[in-house]
C-alpha cells in the first residue's frame, strides 16, 4: 500500500512540473509576442511613409524642368525651348500614382500577396531611380547663362530620392511584409477572439502569412 503511494507521487509530481514549465514557457512567449506587435506597426508606417514622400517627391519631380536647349526659329530665331519632368519622362506620373496607390494595397494585404507587392514597388522605385539618373550629365556641361541648371538638378535629384524611397519601401514589405499588420479587417475582443476560434481557418492564416501552423499552441 505504502509502495503504490510513493510510486504515485513522483508521477504526479512529474505532471505537476510539467504543467507549471507549460505556463512559464506560455507566459514568457506572451511579453515577446506583445514586442512583437509594436515592431511590426512600425514597420509598416515606416514603409507607408516611405511610400508617401517618394510619390510625392516624384510628383513634384515631374513639374521641374528637365530639358533645355536652344532652338532655330525662321522667323524668331534663337529661342529658348525647355521641357518638364512630365513631358521630357513621361514614366514619372505614373511611377508616382503607382507609388501612392501601393499604400492602399500595402494596408489591406496580407502574406505572400503583400510580399508580391513589395517585390513590383521595389522594381518601381528601381526605375525611377534610373530615371532620375539616366540623362543627367548633359547639365554638367557649359551652357549660355541662362541654362537652368540648379532646376534641372533639382527635378532629377527629386526623382533619384522619390525612387530611393520607394524601393526602400519594396525592400521592407518583400521582407518583413508578413510580419505587419493588416490594417481595415474585423477587430475582435480577446475574448470573443478566442471564442470564435476556428482551427482550420487559423491553419491556412499561418500558411498564407509563411508560419508553421504546428508550432502553434
Amino acid at each position: 500500500m505504502h509502495g503504490t503511494e510513493l510510486a504515485k507521487r513522483p508521477v504526479s509530481e512529474s505532471h505537476s512540473e510539467k504543467s507549471q514549465e507549460s505556463e512559464e514557457s506560455q507566459q514568457s512567449g506572451a511579453p515577446r509576442a506583445e514586442g512583437a506587435r509594436p515592431a511590426s506597426r512600425r514597420l509598416l508606417w515606416t514603409a507607408v511613409l516611405a511610400l508617401l514622400l517618394g510619390a510625392g517627391m516624384l510628383w513634384l519631380s515631374a513639374q521641374q524642368t528637365w530639358f533645355a536647349t536652344q532652338r532655330e526659329l525662321p522667323v524668331r530665331g534663337t529661342v529658348p525651348h525647355t521641357e518638364n519632368g512630365a513631358d521630357y519622362a513621361p514614366a514619372l506620373l505614373p511611377l508616382a500614382v503607382l507609388a501612392a496607390a501601393a499604400v492602399a494595397g500595402l494596408v489591406a494585404s496580407s502574406g505572400w500577396p503583400r510580399r508580391v507587392l513589395g517585390v513590383l514597388v521595389a522594381l518601381a522605385g528601381a526605375g525611377a531611380v534610373w530615371v532620375g539618373l539616366d540623362g543627367v550629365a548633359p547639365a554638367f556641361h557649359d551652357h549660355p547663362g541662362d541654362y537652368p541648371r540648379g532646376e534641372i538638378l533639382l527635378g532629377r535629384g527629386l526623382a533619384t530620392l522619390g525612387g530611393l524611397l520607394v524601393f526602400f519601401a519594396g525592400l521592407v514589405v518583400a521582407n518583413w511584409g508578413a510580419r505587419m499588420p493588416r490594417l481595415g479587417g474585423s477587430y475582435q475582443a480577446p475574448a470573443a477572439a478566442r471564442r470564435n476560434r476556428d482551427p482550420d481557418k487559423e491553419m491556412w492564416q499561418a500558411l498564407s502569412e509563411g508560419e508553421d501552423p504546428t508550432s502553434r499552441d
